[in-house]
């Protein structure tokens, strides 16, 4: 049987089965690396570092936050929506008797791609959101280098705790 190539844009990521029992995946797209995850009967894709400080979002929990489904940042436990990559906050509405605390988008902070399934075959297409994300930042070289400073800082810092 011969294989069509995907439409234009479109990277395959793995076959849908596989990637259910994997439950999340790292994949570099391009120039970018993307994080891809399964969560409750669906595929999210978004960049595989919190917008935030750069850590790797692969261990983040899932949690259903004001309604919507959300990464957690391992690092610091920043909030990100799964399918628009907002950032949430709580903050306290003023505008009850009773301060109650209500969770509020940041807006989009983390890029999130659209994923695709055709015949048990998972593709994503990397987004073509114009403008700068904050994410964004992390995918660049001067993000790169950020990244592995801190990495270096911790591994350091993790030697001197076993000490």
């Amino acid at each position: 049987m011969e294989q069509k190539e995907p439409p234009e844009g479109r990277h395959f990521v793995g076959k849908k089965e596989v990637l259910i029992k994997a439950k999340r995946t790292f994949k570099t797209l391009g120039d970018r690396d993307v994080l891809i995850i399964n969560h409750q009967g669906g595929f999210y894709a978004l960049d595989y570092y919190c917008y935030h400080a750069g850590a790797n979002l692969e261990t983040g929990d899932i949690e259903e936050i004001g309604g919507k489904l959300c990464i957690i940042c391992p690092n610091h436990k920043y909030k990100i929506t799964l399918a628009e990559g907002e950032g949430l906050c709580k903050r306290i509405d003023k505008t009850n008797k009773t301060p109650v605390p209500i969770w509020y988008s940041k807006g989009v902070k983390q890029r999130v791609h659209t994923v695709t399934e055709t015949n048990g075959d998972v593709y994503v297409e990397l987004s073509k959101m114009p403008g700068w994300i904050e994410s964004d930042y992390f995918q660049g070289e001067e993000g790169k280098e950020k990244r592995a400073k801190a990495e270096a800082k911790a591994e350091v810092d993790e030697g001197m705790e076993s000490s």
